[in-house]
């Protein structure tokens, strides 16, 4: 008998959603729902892991398997989850408070491993959950409740510290980015190996309009490049602007039938990160700001691995003794 058909209401619970009327993590929670019902995602074997924050209610909202855990060690749970049981996959939700700040060891080696997890970090550039304080996205002077005369600190770059970690999949996409978001989350969902996508995500209670003179409407074109594989990296109306390699740096310029050729291809699956590490320090308000898919590379992912050596190791000495270990090398009874 063949399984039905799942649509995208099957993959929510019955609990009611309890973001702020407005929250972006509306749409992301409906974009996910939607990709996992295009890949008719088995709820029986998808985990969703979270941390502490807004973003780590998810795991409520849908009728999949989820454990909301503690506060920036979701990479770490979702780890031991993935490890324990490599037939699960497993998807981290995340904020930019809860990934980068207290758990920013931990997403980084989660990252550098490449465990094969599907890491979606929720960027609102502010501590929504207690009320308002700069997060470590925050841009440099803003000022919140806790830094009443502007934050000093330089915020992270999410997507350079992906790269720089050796992610092997590494994506940006919006909240209001209806059709882009679903597409991003799809190929991240198929990518084998540690994949992290940064939302752009609006916090309308304690930082709204955050990233609206990126992704409002009649902005984004000229604000915003998308980087689609195999295409050459344009933006604007009409396309009429283009990213050139110059030297050792990337460059924008208008583009014309006589120069057009000179427009970076867009290729996120190059051995070398150098490109898409240089288009990820764009800078914002000078330089169009990247999204779509930084990185996409095939390397073995982790928990392959280690399941690879355990295999290993027992064909060689057998399935082991615990007991007769605990026993063996440096041991000695203590007496009175």
């Amino acid at each position: 008998m063949n399984a039905p058909v799942l649509q995208k209401k099957d993959y929510r619970s019955d609990q009611e959603v309890r973001w702020c009327p407005g929250c972006g993590d509306y749409a992301i929670l409906n974009a996910v729902t939607q990709v996992f019902a295009e890949l008719q995602m088995s709820r029986e074997k998808t985990v969703i892991i979270s941390g502490i924050g807004c973003s780590s209610r998810f795991p409520y909202y849908l009728s999949t398997y989820g454990f909301h855990t503690i506060h920036g060690r979701a990479p770490t749970i979702a780890t031991g989850v993935k490890l324990a049981n490599p037939d699960l996959d497993v998807w981290v939700v995340t904020g930019d408070g809860d990934a980068m700040s207290i758990g920013g060891n931990h997403l980084i080696h989660a990252l550098r491993r490449n465990v094969n997890l599907k890491i979606l970090m929720f960027n609102n550039r502010i501590y929504g959950l207690t009320k308002g304080q700069f997060s470590p996205t925050s841009e440099q002077g803003k000022v919140t409740k806790s830094s009443p005369m502007g934050a000093l600190d330089r915020p992270f770059n999410p997507l350079a510290l992906a790269l720089g970690s050796g992610a092997t999949f590494v994506a940006r996409t919006g909240d209001v980015l209806a059709k882009h978001m679903p597409d991003v989350l799809k190929a991240a969902a198929q990518h084998q190996g540690a994949a992290f996508v940064e939302i752009m995500q609006n916090c309308n209670i304690f930082n709204d309009e955050a990233w609206d003179h990126l992704v409002e409407k009649d902005v984004r074109d000229d604000r915003l490049v998308d980087l689609r594989p195999g295409k050459p990296v344009r933006f604007g109306k009409n396309l009429s602007k283009g990213v050139r390699l110059r030297g050792l740096e990337l460059e924008t310029f208008d583009v014309t039938p006589a120069n057009e050729s000179e427009c970076i291809t867009w290729d996120p699956t190059a051995p070398n990160p150098a490109i898409a590490f240089m288009i990820a320090h764009f800078v914002e308000g000078v330089q169009p700001t990247p999204i779509g898919i930084f990185r996409d590379i095939s390397v073995a992912p982790f928990d392959h691995l280690v399941h690879d050596q355990i295999a290993a190791a027992r064909a060689k000495k057998g399935e082991g003794d615990l007991a007769k270990l605990i026993d063996s090398g440096d041991v000695w009874d203590v007496t009175e």
